[in-house]
């Protein structure tokens, strides 16, 4: 019986890499170097629909973050109005010196992070604690109504808010010294004492973004599987036990990823919060003072561009070192945890 001759084509070797090789075959290799070479062009060109709709993106950033950079060289100039834009006197890092000599740089970042901190630290407690309170309610209408209450304030202009603030604080007719003469007592002249703006700063800070820090957390309460807390209550766990080792545990990351995204932002400040609220109060600068407000003040009131471009640039370096520092710390501790 004759045997049937097999076939002549491609060998079975020239098809598939050898076990161990790692290496491809010669048709697959030439066409994955064909498609690399291929480059940027032909990936824009395959989805420019897909650019074309990053491009608004890109021309925010490009307008107001990245062309307003070239302000930068004002940190090293003494400028004047009357000269042109590039023709202000060179003075190197006389601006900074002078900031810190005079103690205005010390005085700045440490009012800038020390609110900060209170803002980070207080909100997120606090709002991690109002979430949990509220995810444990069971009457539905009332848990709505907590949460639009709550959530209300964010909406709140800071002008508003600085006006109710007056009126309560104003010394001839607002409304605390009114309740405090009526009772006997002597009225407060809260506008002259800095120590307490201390308080209600960060007191109105967390009356106004308690609510919206709060959805965030409950949202990820929300994401939390019932399984876990079925699972504890068939183990006898009472209802502080599952809050203690099932939901705070699951918050964690929720945590860390807003504590990185305001340890960002740490040096900026709230601006519309200060400004509205001390305005141009000089009496108060040494306990309300920041960064951004004493930027805003430099420009408008002693026009001094310079000053005001160097503790600018002072702000965004040293928020930048910041947040690379503790990613870095953060990346050491739990990689999945870490921003980049």
């Amino acid at each position: 019986m004759r045997h049937r001759k097999r076939k002549t084509g491609i060998p079975l070797v020239t098809q598939l890499p050898l076990k161990g090789t790692g290496g491809l075959s010669p048709q697959l290799e030439s066409g994955t170097r064909k498609t690399r070479n291929k480059g940027f062009v032909h990936e824009l060109v395959h989805n420019r629909i897909l650019f074309l709709m990053l491009l608004p993106t890109l021309l925010f950033f490009l307008i107001n973050s990245y062309f307003p950079m070239v302000g930068v060289y004002y940190a090293f100039t003494q400028f004047d109005f009357n000269s042109g834009l590039f023709d202000a006197p060179f003075v190197g890092l006389k601006n900074f010196e002078f900031l810190w000599k005079s103690g205005t740089l010390v005085k700045l970042t440490l009012n800038t992070i020390g609110y900060n901190l209170a803002f980070i630290l207080l909100g997120n407690v606090l709002a991690i604690i109002c979430a949990i309170l509220l995810s444990e309610l069971r009457v539905k209408w009332f848990k709505k109504l907590t949460q639009s209450v709550m959530f209300l304030p964010y909406f709140v202009s800071f002008v508003i808010l600085s006006v109710i603030v007056y009126n309560v604080f104003n010394y001839d007719n607002g409304f605390l010294n009114t309740l405090l003469t009526q009772f006997g007592a002597n009225p407060v002249d809260v506008y002259n004492n800095p120590v307490i703006w201390i308080f209600l700063i960060i007191l109105f800070y967390l009356w106004k973004n308690l609510g919206y820090s709060m959805v965030i957390y409950l949202a990820s309460i929300t994401g939390i599987s019932e399984e876990y807390y079925e699972a504890a209550k068939i183990d006898g766990a009472h209802i502080f036990q599952r809050i203690w080792y099932i939901t705070v545990p699951m918050l964690k990351s929720t945590f860390v990823m807003l504590l990185l995204f305001s340890l960002g932002s740490i040096m900026k400040g709230q601006f519309d919060l200060f400004y509205q609220l001390i305005g141009n109060n000089g009496v108060l600068y040494n306990t309300t003072d920041i960064l951004d407000t004493y930027v805003f003040r430099s420009l408008k009131v002693t026009f001094d561009v310079g000053m005001a471009t160097a503790a600018g640039l002072y702000q965004s370096l040293f928020g930048f070192f910041l947040i690379m520092t503790v990613n870095y710390i953060i990346r050491k501790i739990n990689d999945d945890y870490a921003l980049f």
